[in-house]
């Protein structure tokens, strides 16, 4: 028993060793790019997990299931917005926790993770089930999508523990420094899913039943390595339930620092269903083109998002050990990735912007209308960055108001009034330049409170 101990304790001051190498002393380029490189590949990996399901019931060359599928995404985005909250506010605090030695506290938070993850998912399955019919009418099912609504939810509501745990840890396990880890966890789910779907949708023929069955199936592995990433001890962390009732405080920190993430998720949602609602008065060919577009720009996005949340838990073990240098030295290694990337992709979109939007649908008059929405939403692109850049910053430096208020600004405050009076006074070209006067007006509300914010870290300069 004693052996069995001592191995354990061996086991985890190696893997503490390994982390704090990454985090203390290793070349800023080199941690920067061993953290941001796997969360990018994540985030496009998150990106073709959303385009699964769409696309194999497209297969079925029925509208009404392809209709279904689009309408119940509003509770994927909630199950996302939960899991960013705790997956997002535990990888900020974990890592201010291991920055500050205190390894116990550390532990909490990712149990804390683990068990609210689980209780939310089974909280917000229990509730769909329950008022499944009143949720339908609300996303706007009709006669012809009711069905094929309610399969879909059926199964994506009894799997909502498994997605909400999945999606959170994938976030939380970043806290110490296992980028890789989630990763391959996020792979394992997404391949999984895409080899299901169309086994389940065009072989068996369940169609809406059997995209959410395949993604439930996908985030239920996903869930299993995480586990097996736990109990083979390959982690400093712990799901132990004694940790989860033993960090009360710690609960309420790692949901006020996860707090901006969620929101932005809710509000990005939002943002979109306005959008839309403001485009259907030109017809159905703009609000097909804004549709192309708004997934096309997600690549920028995802790529920035990547970038900056995977750099995080390196920003929040800087501030918890007070490396001011070392913090500043990483935020703006990172600042410059996220412009290099950001320049060159949109301007291969602004270049080839008709091309661009070619590749998702054959149609003269889209193309045309979709060609200039990609120029107009590109602009941003270059800097776009460094407002996730400053958020995360902000997160890490136990800052967690500011960053909830530039959360609340790009897609809520300065959206949808923007929205709204650019098309009173523009029409479509107002529609189609509101995200970017959005971003512009955030960035620089970010770059101000991100310098107050510095001010205040009393970090050794030297």
């Amino acid at each position: 028993m004693q052996i069995v101990c001592l191995q354990t304790i061996y086991t985890e001051v190696l893997i503490m060793n390994e982390n704090e190498t990454l985090f203390k002393n290793a070349p800023v380029h080199k941690a920067v790019f061993q953290m941001a490189i796997p969360t990018v590949i994540s985030s496009l990996v998150l990106i073709i997990y959303n385009m699964a399901d769409t696309f194999f019931v497209g297969q079925t060359h029925d509208a009404y299931q392809v209709a279904a599928v689009s309408l119940t995404n509003p509770v994927f985005v909630m199950y996302m917005a939960i899991a960013n909250l705790l997956g997002i506010g535990a990888s900020a605090l974990i890592s201010i926790l291991l920055g500050q030695q205190q390894k116990e506290k550390a532990k909490s938070a990712s149990s804390f993770c683990c068990y609210a993850s689980l209780i939310f998912g089974l909280v917000a399955g229990i509730l769909i089930l329950i008022f499944m019919n009143p949720l339908l009418s609300l996303l706007g099912s009709s006669e012809n999508t009711w069905q094929y609504s309610k399969d879909y939810l059926f199964y994506i509501a009894i799997g909502a523990p498994f997605i909400l745990f999945s999606n959170s840890f994938g976030h939380a396990v970043r806290g110490e420094g296992a980028a890789r880890a989630s990763m391959i966890g996020g792979m394992i789910g997404t391949v999984a899913n895409i080899i299901l779907d169309p086994i389940f949708i065009l072989t068996l023929n369940m169609g809406t039943a059997g995209a959410a069955i395949a993604t439930v199936l996908g985030n239920i592995l996903a869930c299993v390595f995480y586990l097996g990433f736990f109990l083979t001890k390959k982690s400093t962390l712990s799901i132990h339930p004694r940790y989860f009732l033993s960090g009360l405080d710690v609960a309420r920190r790692l949901i006020t620092i996860g707090l901006p993430a969620g929101i932005n998720s809710a509000l990005m949602s939002v943002a979109t269903i306005l959008l839309n609602n403001s485009l259907v008065s030109y017809g159905d060919k703009p609000l097909a083109a804004m549709g192309i577009v708004t997934k096309a720009y997600m690549l920028i996005v995802f790529i920035h998002m990547g970038i900056t949340n995977g750099i995080q838990p390196l920003l929040g073990y800087c501030y918890g050990a007070n490396n001011k240098k070392r913090f500043i030295s990483i935020m703006k290694f990172s600042g410059m990735l996220t412009l290099i990337s950001g320049t060159v992709l949109s301007a291969i979109y602004i270049i080839f912007s008709r091309p661009v939007v070619t590749l998702f649908i054959n149609d003269t008059e889209v193309i045309g209308y979709g060609a200039q929405m990609l120029i107009a939403t590109s602009l941003a692109g270059p800097i776009l960055g460094l407002l996730f850049l400053s958020i995360n910053s902000m997160q890490a430096m136990d800052c967690p108001v500011p960053a909830t208020l530039l959360s609340i600004c790009r897609q809520g405050l300065f959206f949808i009034p923007l929205l709204y009076i650019l098309k009173a006074g523009f029409g479509l070209q107002g529609i189609n330049y509101t995200q970017t006067i959005s971003d512009y007006l955030a960035i620089v509300i970010s770059l101000l409170l991100l310098r107050r914010s510095l001010r205040k870290f009393k970090g050794d300069p030297s």
